[in-house]
């Protein structure tokens, strides 16, 4: 059954009504959610805020390096420190790494451009600072629904957005009921703000509903992908901050690394590729894993424990893929709109200032007894705060790296450290990553070293170290607007890329009844949005799963 059959059959809907509805619960979300009611409280007024969060548990999808910088932290709780914020790992000290095959080299930190250096900025677990946003923002009356994805916009008689449908639960692979069934319920509001992180599935599709990218380069991104161990004691340096550039990518291939020591002998470590790559053949995963076996880098995980793994897409374009932010009824922040700095690698303080920008621009409104309207106030204050300088300085960043590792390196270290950012000049970008994927008979096959199972592992294993869970008997989240196109044109042209981007084995091409067809393993997706991004024709669809469903991120 669809939607509509479904409405028909077991509606109407419930309902409830609220003045602000955010949709995700990550930094974005949680902020604007605290700031509106900081704000309601302090002028004595009443304010219904309601977050969902499609996780099980706030946090539950967090994943990030994470180095943060705790400017807009410091803004939103100027007391942070004292009230128990988990940023416990000062930043102590930067290296900064060109990797060839079997050598490093270090870059003197004197030589490194400010959005490379680190003192001030704390290594984190992003997951544990959203926890603990999630509990601030319950202390202030924030209704917070964990397990409760967004699935559908609504819109009003004027086709302004006024809240959104939840996901209908019980529903069996064919999208029948079953005797668990529930009708998924409407979330009415006054405005609503869209927090769901890179390429959100609604924010998507508001962004080609109301054009808000028809002025802007088209938006680019990378694919993180990291993993938390617990190192030999001999090996843990707290707050040494390690990023690195190079070798196991091709020079025309944008990404680096990072290494973050944490407390408790604890060291994050992970790989960034843009997904702009050209060859077919590239296996993100893969290449992450051959980075550990550098003998640089293979020091400080030998004898150590590998504690976690995980995935997610960035949004990485900045100010110059930057959509408008408004429409009639709301707001895109944080990554769904793409406020990530990728020359600093940090998008958390980002997220939480264009949730409290958007938070003060709805209050603002309701004060006046407005809604359903553009909230010209926030991209306004946008443009007339620090975070728009910080992008500002570093829009050319990502448009220089895609050109190669050696000029991009030349020209960001030009901008940066000789102008500070400040040039008379702006690189742009023209195609989408998907467009820029080319014919597997233009490049050689990589053959990848096999894991060895102590430092360098496979999917499978590791997808089971993100927790990751959905219900058996659900309908399939992956979507194939048509169901010929993977053999007829990927594997054929392109030599089945899906089964090389996706860091958790969904896709797999097997024979069936003599010939190739695309198998999908749904319930091993981890819900980094890659084959939304990187399918050469954009038919993979990717939309939210029944509750709950997806990774479950402790530390991450």
């Amino acid at each position: 059954m669809n939607s509509q059959q479904l409405l028909e059959q077991f509606g109407p809907r419930e309902s409830m009504d609220y003045d602000l509805v955010i949709v995700g619960g990550g930094p974005a979300g949680l902020s604007a959610a605290i700031k509106a009611k900081q704000l309601a409280q302090s002028s004595g007024k009443e304010l219904s805020v309601c977050v969902l969060e499609k996780g099980s548990e706030i946090g539950a999808h967090i994943l990030s390096g994470a180095v943060m910088d705790p400017k807009a932290l410091g803004e939103l709780f100027p007391d942070w420190q004292a009230m128990g914020a988990p940023l416990e790992t000062p930043v102590s000290q930067d290296q900064f790494l060109f990797l060839t095959e079997d050598r490093s080299y270090s870059v003197p930190e004197w030589l490194l451009p400010e959005c490379f250096q680190n003192k001030g900025n704390y290594i984190v677990s992003l997951a544990n600072v959203t926890r603990w946003l999630g509990q601030q923002a319950e202390a202030l009356g924030v209704e917070i629904f964990p397990g409760f994805p967004a699935a559908d916009i609504l819109y009003n008689t004027q086709g302004a957005v006024c809240g959104v449908v939840t996901g209908s639960m019980g529903l069996d692979k064919e999208g029948n009921p079953t005797e668990q069934f529930q009708l998924g319920m409407e979330l009415h509001a006054k405005y609503t703000l869209f927090a769901e992180g890179s390429r959100g599935h609604l924010g998507k599709q508001l962004i080609s509903r109301f054009a808000l990218d028809e002025d802007c380069d088209p938006q680019t991104y990378g694919i993180g992908i990291k993993e938390l161990w617990e190192v030999d004691p001999a090996q843990s340096k707290p707050g040494l901050v390690v990023h690195t550039a190079g070798w196991p990518l091709e020079s025309d291939t944008y990404g680096g690394s990072f290494l973050y020591h944490l407390g408790n002998n604890l060291v994050a470590v992970g790989l960034v590729v843009g997904l702009a790559y050209q060859n077919p053949y590239l296996s993100p995963f893969e290449e992450f894993q051959r980075y550990k076996l550098h003998p640089k880098i293979r020091e400080t995980f030998e004898g150590g424990k590998r504690l976690a793994y995980g995935a997610r897409s960035l949004t990485a374009g900045g100010l110059n893929s930057l959509p408008k932010t408004i429409f009639p009824g709301g707001a895109l922040i944080g990554c769904d709109a793409g406020f990530l700095n990728a020359s600093r690698i940090k998008g958390s303080h980002a997220a939480i200032k264009t949730g409290m920008l958007a938070a003060e621009a709805a209050v603002a409104a309701l004060s006046e007894n407005r809604s359903h309207d553009m909230l010209a106030a926030y991209p306004a204050a946008f443009q007339n705060s620090w975070l728009y300088t910080e992008l500002q300085q570093a829009r050319n960043f990502k448009p220089w790296m895609s050109k190669g590792l050696y000029l991009g390196t030349l020209m960001v270290g030009l901008e940066q450290k000789i102008f500070g950012g400040n040039v008379p000049w702006t690189i742009h970008h023209r195609h989408a990553d998907h467009e820029c994927l080319e014919p597997a008979s233009q490049h050689q096959e990589i053959v990848y070293p096999k894991p060895d199972g102590k430092i360098s592992f496979d999917r499978l294993s590791s997808v089971f170290l993100s927790n990751t869970n959905h219900a058996e008997n659900q309908p399939a989240h992956l979507k194939l607007q048509d169901a010929a196109i993977p053999v007829n044109l990927n594997l054929k042209t392109y030599a089945g890329p899906e089964q090389r981007y996706c860091p958790a084995g969904v896709y797999e091409y097997i024979e069936k009844d003599g010939e190739a067809c695309l198998q999908i393993n749904a319930q091993n997706c981890i819900h980094c949005k890659t084959c939304d991004i990187k399918d050469p024709s954009q038919n993979i669809i990717w939309v939210t799963p029944e509750g709950g469903g997806g990774p479950n991120y402790t530390s991450m």
